[in-house]
């Protein structure tokens, strides 16, 4: 009888969060195993909820406009993270507080810091409204969750472990 040891490397990576209305932030990703946790925070939000999306290009060039659509290689309509049917980069909402900062902590097993879900130089990007998790009815609930325009955003990159 023989004893195997695992041994599960942990996976990092980092976005700094940058926007035209002073909302800023910075947050970080790890991987260990088949889940990945992003923790952090946004500041200079209006106070509520605000979709939270990983979108397909680590481009900025032209804003976060140039970001493109939510991250989504499977094809599927948008959903919420806990949903079988959504995208990999729908993520949420994150809520500010009253003073506009909002303490992100969420883990995800769609995402992925490697591989063919990898979001390694892809954009994060904050929305001004809130997310309806594809259940609003609204004409762009199944593609964008509604959530309003990009007021900030930022490429994830590899960090050191």
């Amino acid at each position: 009888n023989q004893t195997r040891y695992y041994v599960i490397m942990s996976l990092k990576a980092v976005c700094v969060l940058k926007g035209d209305a002073g909302v800023s932030g910075t947050l970080h990703f790890e991987q260990a195993g088949d889940v990945v946790k992003v923790t952090g925070s946004v500041e200079g939000l209006a106070p509520g909820k605000h979709g939270f999306h990983v979108h397909e290009f680590g481009d900025n060039t032209n804003g976060c406009v140039s970001a493109g659509a939510h991250f989504n290689p499977c094809k599927r309509t948008h959903g919420a993270p806990d949903d079988e049917e959504r995208h990999v980069g729908d993520l949420g909402n994150v809520e500010a507080d009253a003073s506009g900062r909002a303490g992100v902590e969420i883990t995800d097993k769609l995402i992925n810091l490697t591989g063919p879900n990898s979001i390694i130089g892809r954009s994060l990007v904050v929305h001004a409204d809130t997310d309806d998790l594809g259940r609003g009815g609204h004409e762009l609930s199944k593609t964008t969750g509604n959530a309003g325009g990009r007021l900030a955003c930022g490429v994830i990159g590899i960090c050191p472990n």
